[in-house]
């Protein structure tokens, strides 16, 4: 009886935990599109598929995004991908940041590392074909 009683307070414990960090909300806000990249029509489709909820001010914050401790993930995600490669301020940098971000984004498709592996089983439409890195590559490069 003693052990049913201590699990008991445990869930309490957990469940009243789990509610009161719903109150802790995190920023999840969409600034201004100040100067979109401007990339071939199939290049664009591919980034705005795969790569803008994270690289871009046209985040879509789907419903889990909302629940904490998820939230506070999800976000922390975006911000820090918006700080790596925003193309929603592409035409803020410079030309040089321009041909170096461009190349970034060929060499991290390559290499499977974008889109980061536990972003896909949620968004699915994200995954990227062998065509979609093959075009992405060759816009990297300069070839499209």
């Amino acid at each position: 009886m003693r052990n049913w009683k201590k699990r008991t307070w445990v869930l309490f414990f957990v469940i009243d935990f789990l509610v009161v960090i719903q109150f802790i909300t995190v920023n999840r806000n969409n600034p201004e599109v100040t100067g979109e990249i401007n990339a071939p029509e199939e290049v664009m489709a591919i980034l705005r598929r795969s790569c803008y909820d994270c690289h871009s001010n046209e985040t879509v914050w789907p419903w889990y995004s909302y629940v904490s401790p998820a939230s506070w993930l999800i976000s922390s995600d975006v911000h820090d991908g918006r700080e790596e490669l925003n193309f929603s301020e592409w035409k803020d940098y410079t030309e040089k940041r321009k041909r170096h971000k461009r190349k970034e984004c060929g060499e991290e498709v390559e290499e499977g590392e974008m889109p980061l592996w536990f972003y896909l089983p949620l968004h699915p439409e994200a995954n990227l074909s062998p065509e979609d890195i093959e075009t992405i590559v060759s816009w990297s490069k300069g070839e499209l």
